[in-house]
């Protein structure tokens, strides 16, 4: 029997299926239920940098220019759990289950929670991850600041802690390699591929706006697969990837790709965490059709550095399926 064990952030994990940090993991009872479905590791639901600050932090600055969305931050920061709170839950968690468990900040800055990374490493949990989410709406700031702010969060997180680092990145960047490369030169041990954001939509028929936060779709995961591919084996870090992970041959395509675990949330949502077990048994049979023993034995084979065709990567692909569209 083929075995499914994979490293990622230095950790073992029995296999590469990581219950995504989102409401499936954001309690023990939670966590629990995904180890006993067979995931490999969760990643908690996040804590905002916001619950960490005891004074505005600068929101009240951030939103000047318009004081109703400073109200309204203010009430949504208060629903959820605070510091202490976290540091518990990761105790207790850890009590409860015996599979990496991953802390998680959503943050903005650097300024109010390196130090509470210590915390985290205190209360138990195996790794960090960094979910950077900054709102840039100014016309004045250029992209090299909004690199600059992630480089200084992992500065400054990797100076308080010895825990396993990994930041989930967004695709909104001019060089997604450059910053790859940075982070994990400055003390990321993995990356996440991709984040996602909620969304504006306007209700025509009240005329006013409104959020919307869609469940992923298949065709989304084309995009953290071509930059797995391109960058692994090239960045001197793991990768994750996250976002339209449906079956077990997309996990299986993301491995073959260069990632050493997937990061799964939607698809639980719509069908239970119970959808693990068929996920590896596919993976299991394809091992097995391969004459594969291990995952070590086929990760990475078909990444840009591996490949015998990397134009497939490139423009080349566009320009071959455009020509056959008419």
């Amino acid at each position: 029997m083929p075995s499914l064990e994979t490293r990622y952030l230095n950790l073992e994990l029995k296999n590469p299926i990581i219950v995504a940090s989102s409401g499936l993991t954001k309690s023990v009872d939670k966590i629990k239920a995904c180890q006993d479905a067979g995931a490999g590791a969760v990643v908690v639901k996040s804590l905002f940098e916001e619950a960490l600050a005891n004074e505005d932090w600068g929101l009240e600055e951030a939103t000047s220019f318009h004081t109703e969305a400073y109200d309204y931050l203010r009430a949504e920061i208060e629903k959820q759990y605070g510091p202490r709170d976290y540091c518990d839950l990761l105790e207790r968690a850890k009590k409860k289950v015996n599979i990496p468990v991953i802390a998680s900040i959503n943050c903005v800055s650097s300024k109010w929670w390196p130090s509470f990374a210590a915390e985290i490493e205190a209360a138990g949990a195996d790794a960090l991850e960094l979910n950077v989410y900054p709102s840039v709406f100014d016309t004045g700031i250029k992209s090299q600041q909004v690199d600059a702010l992630y480089f200084d969060v992992i500065e400054q997180v990797r100076a308080k802690t010895k825990l396993p680092l990994a930041v989930k990145v967004s695709s909104y960047f001019s060089s997604i390699p450059n910053v790859a490369d940075e982070l994990c030169r400055r003390g990321a041990g993995a990356l996440v591929f991709f984040n996602r954001f909620t969304q504006p939509d306007i209700d025509i028929k009240n005329i006013a706006l409104t959020t919307t936060f869609n469940y992923s779709v298949g065709s989304e995961m084309h995009t953290p697969l071509r930059w797995i591919a391109m960058l692994a084996g090239r960045v001197t870090g793991d990768f994750a990837a996250t976002t339209g992970i449906k079956t077990g041959e997309d996990i299986i395509k993301f491995l073959l790709a260069g990632a050493s675990a997937v990061q799964i949330a939607s698809l639980f949502y719509r069908q239970g965490v119970e959808q693990i077990s068929p996920l590896l048994d596919t993976i299991e049979s394809w091992m097995e059709e391969k004459g594969f023993d291990r995952i070590e034995d086929f990760k990475a084979r078909l990444s840009f550095k591996n490949t015998q065709t990397p134009e497939h990567y490139l423009r080349a692909q566009f320009i071959h399926k455009i020509r056959g569209v008419e």
